[in-house]
């Protein structure tokens, strides 16, 4: 079978997916025939993916997440503003999708959390199936535990999710624990996708915190705290492309680039880990039995979800800041649920063959891409 990705290229997370569901694809037996990252103008889609992925990698400008200076988390006014003043590029992008699909013919488009798909589906109407995966759907599951006072925000990020999963044939929401589904949301509760890599990983308890953050300028707030507790042995990793691969502080404080096998290591080695709340970093350090302290990025609603999860899945502790006196203080207290955690990723690989293999029995769909409908060929036009 050819297979054909869409991946979201913000942050690590849905890149990692992408490439531990192409080793359990080929494992299988079938293609994958090619990866379109979607990424913004001034980011670089790390090496690891490239590497990887194993598969030709197609890039596009797709819409991203602005931040504010001083690591004072996202800004969600800039944010909206880019996606408006940038919609013409944008819609464009869409052609470039449109033409790889034509030109590829895969059998199945797996889609992880990219935000043209479901606008793809809604104005190309391919015959393709198309299954939709991330974390972010479980966020639909009516069984969800969302931060008080949040109907607002959670209405948007519901709706963010519906439309990036519009006719799809399912939604596949990771979890990090077992949940049963619901068919009301073509939702299909699935263990977490993560790197066979972490599998033959021999981990040990180190004498340092390991830190990782979805964007560098929330590294102030890590050199205020090590400055104050300089006698922490702390190892960073983060995406600032003006420094070298491995950036030392001092002696005790050393920044990393972000780099798959290098993070890895560090972290079956760490004490602990503390990260800014993205679903797939958390996964790792249960897996290898890691206790977390969870820093969602500041009005980054979809972190703040995450962290309560992973509380109450048993991954560690939430903090508003990177107050890392916290996780120190919490360590003792810590009980691991690596066992219960590996227990239920080891029913992936079975779960997500079984949801790949439903959807392109669909009798009803051939596999070339359907005639778009006239009303959306003439808003594309305006655009090109």
């Amino acid at each position: 079978m050819k297979i054909l990705f869409l991946v979201q290229g913000e942050g690590r997370g849905h890149m990692t997916q992408a490439i531990s569901l192409s080793q359990i694809l080929r494992s299988a037996g079938h293609q994958v025939v090619g990866a379109l990252v979607g990424k913004a103008t001034n980011r670089v889609i790390p090496s690891f993916f490239a590497e990887q992925i194993k598969a030709p990698v197609y890039e596009f400008i797709a819409p991203a997440i602005a931040y504010n200076p001083g690591g004072k988390g996202m800004n969600v006014g800039h944010t909206v503003y880019s996606l408006f003043r940038n919609a013409g590029q944008y819609i464009k992008e869409l052609r470039t999708i449109h033409d790889k699909v034509n030109e590829i013919q895969p059998d199945l488009i797996i889609s992880f959390y990219e935000t043209y798909s479901g606008l793809y589906n809604l104005i190309f109407r391919p015959q393709i199936p198309m299954l939709c995966i991330a974390h972010q759907y479980l966020l639909m599951h009516p069984k969800f535990v969302f931060p008080e006072k949040s109907i607002f925000n959670r209405f948007l990020i519901n709706l963010n999710s519906r439309a990036a999963s519009w006719l799809a044939h399912k939604r596949l929401a990771l979890s990090f624990r077992e949940m049963e589904g619901n068919s009301e949301n073509k939702i299909a509760v699935v263990p977490p996708l993560l790197r066979r890599e972490l599998r033959s990983l021999q981990t040990s308890a180190g004498d340092f915190l390991l830190v990782y953050m979805t964007h560098h300028s929330l590294s102030k707030q890590i050199i205020e705290w090590h400055q104050a507790h300089p006698e922490v042995a702390l190892h960073c990793f983060w995406d600032n492309p003006n420094v070298s691969d491995e950036f030392v502080f001092d002696n005790t404080l050393t920044f990393h680039r972000i780099n798959s096998e290098k993070y890895l290591n560090k972290l079956a080695s760490c004490k602990a880990l503390v990260t800014t709340a993205g679903f797939e970093s958390v996964c790792e350090a249960m897996y290898l039995g890691k206790p977390v302290m969870m820093v969602p990025v500041p009005n980054h609603f979809e972190q703040q979800c995450n962290a309560i999860d992973g509380v109450i899945s048993g991954a560690g502790i939430k903090s508003e800041t990177f107050d890392l006196s916290k996780i120190l203080e919490y360590l003792p207290n810590h009980k691991s649920q690596s066992q219960t955690f590996r227990n239920w990723y080891q029913r992936g690989d079975a779960l997500f063959l079984s949801e790949v293999s439903s959807a392109v029995k669909r009798p009803e769909l051939s596999r070339k891409t359907g005639v778009m409908p006239f009303f959306a060929q003439r808003i594309l036009n305006s655009f090109l």
